[in-house]
Formats: structure tokens, C-alpha cells, sequence
């Protein structure tokens, strides 16, 4: 029996994003609607398949599954499929099947553009990366809700828990209370004449009864937390977030045309950022098992995916997927001296590589190294140190953070050296610049440190940036190195692409992320620039006029459009259930994309000749 118009528009009205339209405009969406039924275990979207609609489930139940049946999402009656963006041609890179017997509406793709261009909260919702607006937000066509949820674009009705149970303010005290425990929920809003007068919670029968001994015959107003903090339903779920916080409240109610529509809590926050990286960083914290954190660090790729369809910057989801290496770190040191004792002289641990710029993705290995106070005894302190650089990087490991093919870690005894060696290392490669060095400089010079005793590493890394500026021979040789890694490109402006394994790709990274890190590199030692990551080398070095206001500007957009394609080509793999790579083929593309790319890494490619003129160095 198919639903009538009514249960349309009922599921309309709860439908994921649709609930922004009018009722006036759904009943209008109702006639544009097409009905399909679908038995357990059949397929209503294969894999490959041209996505012409987009599905709202009205009953039943979707499972999607990724090209290798990995599932990323259960989809239940109000879940929309289909509304993001597809892949370049247009077709499905998962599947969809239904686990029960469902049914579902249909809605032609160009009727939803056009709701798109119409309605700007519609379009907010499901727009956050473009949809078919050229940008490469390219999510495959998968559903909004397997997105993790960003606070800035979603409303506090998406995530309040509605019709919640209330109280009136003359209700016995026990009463109020049987009936939370009855509903098992944490509070009771108050109201009286249709308006929230107070609330009630278990901090309030915390402190107010049971601490009191409080008669609970008495009614529930003498007890509530009055005028209450409360929130238009439409407003911001950030807005909510930034409220409770400074109101140092767990619940706020949520209102409409002045009457209340449901309550927010901590936990429905917490369930909408179950995937972000302050909840993630939080679990790591908290546990005491290397196996534990491996889950959580294993959410990385669907975090990266949902950062990507947040429409966040590079430079942004860089910063915070590093963010959650540290805090890995972090732990994994803590633990280290809970199990070793303090230790015996003050240290630094630092990282370098992707994870001293902040820049980390979805795939990296471990780079970081021990600067150890000049008081260090190799006989007295070694084992300590050993030690503890194998838990820390054995545990990075475990995670998913690959020991270093270079073997430049901690763990290697040359990289675990007191500070006075350090500045030895330093001086070698900087006096006489062979290729090693060189090599070891530019990723040295990266350093950042995580742990420890802070003064160890800035005083050597002040000492260090004025020795390297001051002498232009190694600043000269270190370009030079630089020099060799070049954008993909070749005559007449064709892309320039690998041979071999990945025959007709690009490698993003080495031929177009790492030119860049290369050239900030070199900007930051000619102006004693701190700082690591590339994008604050970028703007630094324009601060401090070692490049022009408008080179930086093109530089900074190159690099953001470079790495943000890296970032894409990375998500739809995961998307795909692959493994995330860096080499891409220039046809996962746009048309408008691939001139885009071009056009960056023209840029970067003119950055360098300029470089190579002014220090009269020819490019390898």
C-alpha cells in the first residue's frame, strides 16, 4: 500500500535538511515526488549507477556499503541518500540495500538543485562543499547524515531531542521525580501556560533536596532552576554550544514562537561530534591500552572524509588531524613515565615531518626525535631514554603511525641526543652543505616540539635559524635541494605524469604539496622564521618582505587549491573503501578542476625559477 499524501508530508517534516522548507513549499514537493518500493536485501542504488534522484527513506531501512561491503551508514525513515555532489561522472561509489522491506520517495536531482537555489537554509544544509558548483567537494553521492556534523551549519533543532517530557511548577516534588526516572532523562522542563518557568535536574535534586533532606511533598516549583537559559530552535547548534558553555549548563530548552519544542543536552553534542577530533582526543586521554587508542586514531579516514564535506580549509584539516598524533603522543608519554618514572634529566620530544608542520592527512609516517638536557649521561641516563623511545614510537606505531623508512625516530640513537650535540648536528650540516646534509636540514628544520621542557628546543632553534641565515652558502645549496622537486608539468602545459606502478597519475605530494614546503622552508630561514607550518611560513615570510605581498597571495592560494586536491583524491578513496594515496589520475577531475590545477602549479613553478634567478641557481 503506497503512503498517502499526508504520510508524505509527515516524513517531510522530519526529513534530514527538508524540515528548513516551509510547509507551503513541501506540500508544493509532494507532486514532484515518485514512490518506490523496495523488499529486504534488494538493492535500490548499485554500485556505478547514475544518480538521477535523490532518496528519502519513508520507511523500512538502508544499509550503504562501500565497493568492498564495508558499511558507512544505516539510513532510517527521515534520512535523506543522494544529496551531496557525485563523483566526476556521475555515479553511485556505494551501494544501498535495503535491510527490511522500505520505501522510499524519490526526487528528481535537477528538482533538488533548483530547491537548492531557492531556499538559502535548504541550500546551507546541504551545500556545505557545492553542489554541482564546479568545486571538487565531491562527497559520491553519500548520505548527509554519514557527514560528521559541523556545529557551524547545522540548527539546534537537527540535534534537540523533541516533545520532551515536561512538569507544571505545582506538581509534588516526587511526582517530577518518579517521572524522570520513569523516561530516564536527566531534567524536566517547567511549564506553566505554555511557557518554560524553570527546569529541573539532577544536579538541582542533588544539591536542593537530597543534600537538604528537602520535603519532596513539596511542589516542583520550590526546587527548579528559574528563568532558565533558553534558545530559539533555528538558531545555530554552535550558538547552543557557546550558550551552555557560558552558562556552565548541561540543558538548555529550545523554543519556538516562544513555546517550548525539545531540549538540548550535553549528550546530544557529544553524539553529533562523536567523530570529531575533540572527542577523539578526549577518548584517547582517557585510556590506559595502546589497543584502545588504535580504534579511535582508526576513525582518522572517516574524520578526514567529513572535514573534507565540511568545505574546511586545508590548512585547517591538516592542523586537525595533527592534532590528534599529539594527543597520541602526549598519552603514549604520559604512560611512558608512569611505567619508567620520572625522567632522570629534563627532555624535549619532538616531531618533524608532516607532524611538526601540523600538515598530516590520512596517511603519514612517524618522524620525531629527543632533545635530551646537556646534564644527560650516557651511562647513567641511557637505558631510561632507550626505553621510553621505544614505547612512545612502538605505540605510534601501533596506531597507524608507521615507523619511519629512514629510521629517523627516536629510537635510533643518533636522533636521541643531548642539546649540546644537537647544535653540533646543526652547525655540520649547515657549514658544509653536502647532499646528506641537506637533506637532514630540511627535515630538521622542521621541528616542532610536543613534550618536555620547551627552553631545550627554543634555544637551540633561535641558535640555529641565525647560523643559517647568515650564511648564504647554505641557504643557496639548501634551495638547490629544493629545486628538485617540481610540479607535474611538461610542455604546452600538459600535466607531466608517472610512469610504472602508477602509470598516469600525479603525485600530489612530492610533485605538488612538498615544492611548496620546500620553498616556505628556504623563506623561513632567510627571515628567522619560527615557525613550521607551511602555510604560516607563507604569510610570515610576506610579513617580513623576503617575498612580495602578491607572490605569497599566489603562492598561498596554490598551495590551499594543491593540498585541498590531495585531500579530495584521498576521500574518495576512503569513500571507496581503498586505502589513501597521493597519486591521482588528472580524469577524477573536472575539466575546471584540472585548469585550476594547472594554473596552480604554474605558480609555484614561476616561484621557483624567481627563486632560482635571484640566488642564480639552476633547476635539477
Amino acid at each position: 500500500m503506497e503512503p498517502s499524501r499526508d504520510d508524505i508530508a509527515a516524513t517531510l517534516r522530519s526529513a534530514t535538511g527538508f524540515r528548513k522548507l516551509s510547509d507551503a513549499d513541501r506540500d508544493g514537493l509532494i507532486d514532484h515526488l515518485s514512490i518506490e518500493s523496495q523488499p529486504a536485501a534488494a538493492t535500490l542504488v548499485e554500485l556505478g549507477h547514475v544518480l538521477e534522484h535523490v532518496y528519502i527513506v519513508h520507511s523500512g531501512s538502508l544499509e550503504i556499503r562501500s565497493a568492498t561491503g564495508k558499511v558507512f551508514a544505516r539510513l532510517k525513515p527521515g534520512d535523506v541518500l543522494g544529496a551531496r555532489a557525485p563523483s566526476a561522472d556521475g555515479r553511485a561509489s556505494y551501494r544501498a540495500i535495503a535491510t527490511e522491506q522500505a520505501v522510499v520517495l524519490k526526487l528528481p536531482r535537477q528538482d533538488f538543485k533548483s530547491l537548492l537555489e531557492l531556499h538559502p537554509r535548504f541550500e546551507t544544509y546541504f551545500d556545505r562543499v557545492g553542489f554541482e558548483r564546479g568545486q571538487s567537494g565531491g562527497t559520491d553521492g553519500l548520505p548527509a547524515r554519514d557527514a560528521a556534523i559541523d556545529l557551524m551549519t547545522t540548527t539546534a533543532r537537527d540535534l534537540m531531542t523533541s516533545g520532551p517530557i515536561t512538569t507544571p511548577p505545582s506538581a509534588p516534588l516526587l511526582e517530577s521525580a518518579r517521572l524522570m526516572r520513569q523516561h530516564n532523562v536527566s531534567c524536566l522542563p517547567v511549564v506553566e501556560n505554555e511557557r518554560v518557568v524553570g527546569i529541573l535536574t539532577d544536579t538541582d535534586l542533588r544539591n536542593r533536596v537530597i543534600a537538604e533532606a528537602a520535603d519532596v511533598n513539596r511542589p516542583t516549583g520550590d526546587f527548579m532552576t528559574t528563568q532558565p537559559a533558553t534558545l530559539d530552535c533555528d538558531a545555530l547548534a554552535f550558538d547552543a554550544l557557546v550558550l551552555m558553555m557560558k552558562n556552565d549548563i548541561s540543558h538548555l530548552p529550545l523554543l519556538s514562537d516562544d513555546r517550548l519544542v525539545g531540549i538540548l543536552t550535553n549528550t546530544n553534542l557529544v553524539r553529533a561530534q562523536s567523530r570529531s577530533a575533540v572527542y577523539m582526543i578526549g577518548e584517547i586521554h582517557r585510556y590506559e591500552h595502546v589497543a584502545n587508542m588504535a580504534t579511535v586514531v582508526g576513525q582518522i579516514p572517516d574524520l578526514l572524509v567529513a572535514l573534507v564535506e565540511s568545505g574546511a580549509s586545508a590548512h585547517k584539516i591538516g592542523r586537525i588531524i595533527t592534532s590528534i598524533c599529539d594527543a597520541l603522543t602526549h598519552r603514549l608519554i604520559a604512560l611512558a613515565e608512569q611505567r619508567f618514572g620520572r625522567p632522570p634529566v629534563p627532555y624535549v620530544w619532538a616531531a618533524c615531518g608532516s607532524q611538526g608542520r601540523q600538515e598530516q592527512t590520512g596517511i603519514s609516517d612517524q618522524d620525531n626525535c629527543l632533545i635530551i638536557d646537556d646534564s644527560y649521561d650516557e651511562a647513567a641516563h641511557g637505558a631510561y631514554f632507550t626505553d621510553l623511545a621505544k614505547f612512545i614510537s612502538d605505540g605510534l606505531n601501533e596506531c597507524g603511525y608507521f615507523y619511519c623508512p629512514g629510521d629517523m625516530m627516536a629510537t635510533n640513537p643518533e636522533w636521541r641526543q643531548p642539546v649540546k650535540r644537537w647544535h653540533g648536528y646543526f652547525s655540520e650540516w649547515i657549514d658544509n652543505p653536502g647532499p646528506k646534509a641537506q637533506m637532514l636540514a630540511s627535515v630538521m628544520f622542521d621541528l616542532r616540539p610536543i613534550h618536555g621542557k620547551l627552553s631545550l628546543f627554543t634555544e637551540l632553534q633561535k641558535a640555529t635559524l641565525e647560523r643559517a641565515r647568515k650564511n648564504s652558502i647554505f641557504v643557496a645549496h639548501l634551495l638547490s635541494n629544493a629545486l628538485t622537486h617540481t610540479p607535474p608539468l611538461g610542455f604546452f602545459g600538459m600535466f607531466s605524469l608517472e610512469g610504472g606502478e602508477h602509470r598516469g597519475t600525479m603525485n600530489l605530494k612530492q610533485n605538488g604539496v612538498v615544492p611548496v614546503v620546500d620553498i616556505a622552508r628556504v623563506y623561513a630561514l632567510e627571515a628567522a622564521i619560527t615557525e613550521v607550518n607551511t602555510h604560516r611560513r607563507l604569510e610570515e615570510g610576506r610579513s617580513a618582505s623576503v617575498m612580495s605581498k602578491s607572490g605569497a597571495a599566489d603562492l598561498l592560494a596554490a598551495f590551499e587549491f594543491i593540498a585541498m586536491t590531495r585531500l579530495r583524491h584521498q576521500a574518495r578513496q576512503i569513500r571507496a573503501g581503498k586505502k589513501p594515496d597521493n597519486y591521482m589520475a588528472p580524469n577524477e577531475i573536472s575539466h575546471l578542476e584540472r585548469d585550476q590545477l594547472k594554473k596552480a602549479f604554474q605558480v609555484v613553478k614561476t616561484i621557483q625559477s624567481a627563486l632560482s634567478n635571484a640566488h642564480q641557481i639552476g633547476a635539477r
